[in-house]
């Protein structure tokens, strides 16, 4: 089997170049938020988390604050945290390579790896989908913040929903039971009571706090939709057949 011809490397392929198509959204949108060229691009070249990128300008264009903006970006690049520990943990990467892996470990990489069960596959699918988001979105943010003035208002074009969309499409895949949905929908509700009576980029702020006191209080484990994304390995070698394998399977 060729390069090409890998399932992982065709799907990190295709996922690389929607996700790229995309950062022209964040570059115009980036440039009506009042920020030069070189800002926008430092945005995508050194934090490279498109919904961190958005809560960023989202905050800075609503009139909130760089400390509200950063603290915005910041909440949401938390989940990036938690897939580089299962991207070392899958992949093992060794020196250099373990630099450059924290750099390209979003959403699209880390589903892409995990979602493969050859460990072959997965460095292909991780490696491929991270290094070509990066590449075409940091290019197609570069044609967004160019052409931003040529396009005038961005709500002319539905830009100016560009960041509710991507925060949508994070949100929507991982809700997939009701605890969850209740949740989102509460936090939501806390959102947009607070929207009158804060400052912009605060609300969001309201929101992880809500969540936080749910995690911290509930009682009890909710198992759908919650399956990690890695398997435990299991040791090699024949299946056991003893007393023991037969009690573990009749566990729970």
């Amino acid at each position: 089997m060729t390069f090409l011809q890998s399932p992982a490397v065709r799907i990190g392929l295709s996922i690389s170049v929607a996700t790229g198509l995309y950062g022209v959204s964040f570059g115009a949108l980036s440039a009506a938020s009042g920020l030069v060229f070189w800002q926008t691009m430092a945005l995508s070249l050194l934090l490279f988390s498109g919904g961190s990128q958005f809560a960023f300008i989202g905050v800075l264009s609503g009139g909130g604050s760089g400390l509200a903006a950063m603290s915005a970006a910041a909440l949401l690049g938390i989940r990036n945290g938690v897939y580089g520990m299962q991207i070392n943990a899958l992949l093992a990467p060794r020196g250099l390579l373990k630099i450059a892996a924290a750099h390209v470990t979003i959403d699209e990489s880390t589903a892409t790896g995990t979602g493969q069960s050859d460990p072959s596959e997965q460095r292909r699918g991780f490696w491929v989908a991270g290094l070509g988001v990066f590449l075409l979105w940091n290019v197609f943010t570069a044609v967004g913040a160019l052409i931003g003035d040529a396009l005038g208002d961005p709500k002319q074009w539905g830009l100016d929903g560009a960041a509710v969309a991507a925060f949508l499409g994070l949100l929507w895949p991982r809700v997939k039971s009701r605890q969850p949905a209740a949740i989102a929908v509460l936090c939501a509700v806390a959102t947009l009571l607070a929207v009158p009576f804060v400052p912009s980029g605060v609300p969001i702020l309201v929101a992880a706090v809500v969540a936080g006191l749910i995690g911290w209080f509930r009682h009890g484990h909710e198992h759908d939709g919650m399956e990690p994304d890695i398997e435990p390995h299991s040791p090699p070698g024949p299946p056991s057949t003893g007393p023991s394998a037969a009690e573990g399977s009749g566990g729970r």
